[in-house]
């Protein structure tokens, strides 16, 4: 039950319902949340809301070199282990550096034109749940916390329409958050294409596997901003050891999963003095290193006719607009999933991915370089607890956002920060730094 509107949700009926139970329980528990909050918290909310009316500038400003300034970032709620959520959000909130580079401001309004839904102020969550848009319902999200007119911001109508279309994500325990960006992602590119709109899944896959080369970027069918934004291409070079047959594979990718090179899985700060620090250029180099494939993963050669012995290696084709990277943090061992808790030191900066490229001649000089825009962090040592929260910039601030609470940094607190997800923006050509 949704202690806000009191709406019933049937997990076997996958549906919200109307109806009670013989002896009306479920209309006791209304009366009695109702009671619960009548006599606890209406004098507490009444008292808040004047305060908000009379000040509501006043309680969003903040003091920055002796200057009174309005900070203009808005926080998300959390609606019950929900910091795995809060935290993507966040990050993919349209901020003032990646305007110019389409990020998800133009995912927002774009959204809206795609999804045709009405652009009400408020939503009831039974029919959010029932018939909303995730399309719509992500881009409210996304103009509410750009707009930064509100202290905190709270996406239940998201959350509802998350909970009908990806049962993984249903209930209130912890998730991963880049398991979430993942279906978020997918789903919104779905949705845009028409994927939920009489085309099935299926069906759209079977379109992928007749696209040109020139639309190899496109992911589970035709392309949208999501893949506009977040888009591009890997090519997978495999050599039989015996014959010496390559093949090669164009793969699109919206985000980058980067391994913690072994040989620093026991360095957990920067400050260890347990040899070099492992580097975000460390991860990247292990991802692109040519490896032989084991035992386990023999390669199909067309030309033996037999599985063999084969090295693997990958090329980035085509860089994306913003440049998503997934630190593996989580890995399985035999019955448990454990935490990498190695700290990997990575620029704000000029990130230069120049040499991963298959074709850098082709490059120009500042294309390949990116500026980090929003890191996601994970407190805790498993997967299924702890909290996550986001750290991203903001009219050239840096912000730390846990949730509600929103509280200005500085950029020595945030490359101290164990990333789990980094986000990087394609750095306009004027625009000049130090490379990594």
């Amino acid at each position: 039950m949704d202690c806000s509107s009191y709406s019933t949700y049937c997990y076997r009926c996958d549906d919200f319902v109307v109806n009670d139970t013989k002896l009306g329980l479920v209309q006791k528990v209304r009366e009695h949340l109702q009671n619960l909050e009548n006599s606890a918290f209406t004098a507490d909310r009444h008292r808040k809301r004047k305060l908000l009316e009379n000040s509501t500038l006043n309680s969003k400003l903040l003091k920055v070199n002796g200057s009174t300034t309005a900070i203009c970032a808005t926080g998300l709620r959390n609606l019950g282990n929900t910091c795995f959520m809060n935290a993507i959000l966040q990050s993919l909130s349209p901020r003032q550096q990646h305007c110019s580079h389409s990020h998800p401001t133009e995912l927002s309004c774009k959204a809206a034109t795609a999804s045709g839904a009405q652009r009400s102020s408020r939503v009831p969550v039974a029919s959010t749940a029932g018939d909303g848009s995730l399309v719509e319902e992500f881009r409210k999200t996304l103009c509410a916390l750009w707009q930064g007119s509100q202290t905190a911001f709270s996406p239940e109508s998201l959350f509802y329409v998350v909970w009908k279309i990806m049962p993984n994500f249903r209930g209130y325990q912890q998730q991963d958050a880049h398991e979430f960006m993942r279906y978020l992602l997918d789903h919104l590119h779905l949705e845009l294409q028409g994927g939920f709109n009489g085309v099935s899944r299926s069906a759209i896959l079977q379109e992928n596997s007749t696209l040109s080369a020139s639309n190899k970027c496109c992911i589970n069918g035709a392309s949208t901003v999501v893949t506009a934004i977040f888009g591009g291409i890997l090519q997978n070079e495999v050599n039989c050891l015996i014959c010496g047959t390559e093949s090669r594979k164009f793969d699109p990718f919206l985000d980058l999963s980067l391994d913690i090179p072994s040989q620093f899985r026991s360095k957990r700060s920067k400050n260890q003095e347990n040899g070099p620090v492992c580097s975000l250029r460390d991860c990247l180099r292990s991802f692109t290193d040519l490896e032989e494939l084991d035992e386990t993963e023999l390669y199909m050669c067309h030309k033996c006719k037999k599985k063999q012995k084969s090295t693997k290696k990958f090329w980035i084709q085509k860089l994306p607009k913003v440049l998503c990277l997934h630190l593996k943090r989580f890995h399985w061992t035999a019955y448990l999933r454990n935490k990498v808790d190695t700290y990997v030191e990575f620029p704000l900066r000029g990130l230069d991915m120049k040499c991963y490229l298959l074709e850098p001649e082709n490059s120009g000089p500042e294309s390949c370089l990116y500026d980090l825009a929003a890191v996601v962090v994970h407190h805790g040592s498993g997967v299924g607890s702890g909290h996550y929260t986001a750290y991203a910039t903001h009219e050239g601030r840096w912000f730390h956002f846990n949730d509600s609470t929103v509280t200005l940094t500085d950029e020595e607190t945030v490359v101290k920060a164990k990333a789990y997800i980094l986000f990087y923006v394609e750095r306009q050509a004027k625009a000049g730094s130090d490379k990594l």
